[in-house]
């Protein structure tokens, strides 16, 4: 006889019980269901259901510690959730951010570490800038991952953000609370006209906009099913909101001043060409730490 799994639905708890067990159990479960990471979610699921770090669960396991009953139960339930690719971030209600954790779940992008590389860009930008006090805005916000971001890392900026989606624009409201920079700002805002109140003032314009083309299907269950389309897709090319971020761009920025935007590693080219041809100076793109072409930089003339 086999023994049992977590994918048993009348698993004994005494079989199971002890940490190390119950990790590699799951992982094992997490990987035949395709998933990247399988002991990196199996400990973060642990941790959520215990409420505690990664690093104690991981000291738990050396200990041979054991789950009770309840703890058990609660995080079989997540593991058949997790293995069927709902998001982890969605069981966890969080999702890490540079040094902030943010709250996620249905009906906003959740942020990825590739976006951290974005948001470096945009903060160094800011911390470049000659004024006292530079403007930044994020178009497009989701999560307010990257506004947040640039926000508590570079203080002495002011950081406006626009979201236009009724759910995402919720749970960012949620992030600008928990995080209560008083230099951020969010509205309720389409990005191709929001604040007009600054144009020619904005040092730095950033922004991760959809940008799969309509007929790509992503590959992983996670954003093909989790992910609000209309943070996924971006037109027939993808770079629908990338030419109306182009014009805006032009709008909000001063002389000088720099725009972000996120795209798809063979993207960058066409992004390029995109700001090149609206007047954009100095168009460059720029590779994560995987080495993938993931974001691309231009100035205001």
């Amino acid at each position: 006889m086999c023994p049992p799994t977590p994918s048993d639905q009348h698993v004994h708890a005494s079989a199971i019980s002890r940490i190390d067990v119950v990790l590699g159990d799951v992982s094992a479960r997490f990987a035949r269901a395709g998933i990247v990471d399988p002991r990196v979610d199996a400990e973060l699921l642990v941790a959520h259901v215990l409420g505690i770090g990664r690093g104690e669960v991981q000291a738990a396991a050396i200990r041979a510690a054991e789950l009770d009953v309840d703890a058990l139960d609660r995080l079989m339930r997540l593991v058949e959730r997790r293995a069927a690719r709902e998001p982890l971030q969605h069981l966890t209600g969080l999702a890490p951010f540079r040094h902030l954790e943010l709250a996620v779940g249905p009906g906003v992008f959740v942020p990825r570490p590739e976006t951290e590389m974005v948001a470096q860009l945009a903060i160094d930008a800011l911390r470049a800038s000659a004024s006292p006090e530079p403007v930044a805005v994020d178009l497009g916000t989701g999560s307010g991952a990257i506004a947040l971001a640039m926000a508590t890392e570079v203080p002495h900026a002011r950081v406006h953000a626009a979201e236009n989606s009724v759910d995402a624009f919720i749970w960012a409201k949620e992030n600008f609370g928990r995080v209560n920079a008083p230099n951020a700002r969010l509205v309720f805002a389409d990005l191709a006209d929001a604040f007009g109140d600054l144009d020619q003032s904005v040092s730095v314009l950033v922004s991760n906009p959809p940008y799969v083309p309509a007929e790509a299907v992503p590959r992983d269950p996670e954003v093909r099913l989790y992910d609000p389309p209309q943070a996924l897709y971006g037109g027939e090319d993808g770079l629908d909101v990338v030419r109306v971020l182009a014009r805006v761009g032009l709008r909000l920025l001063h002389p000088g001043g720099t725009i972000i935007i996120e795209h798809a590693e063979v993207q960058g080219a066409s992004v390029r060409e995109v700001l090149t041809a609206a007047g954009w100076r100095a168009a460059a793109t720029h590779p994560d730490l995987t080495l993938r072409d993931r974001a691309t930089t231009a100035t205001r003339p």
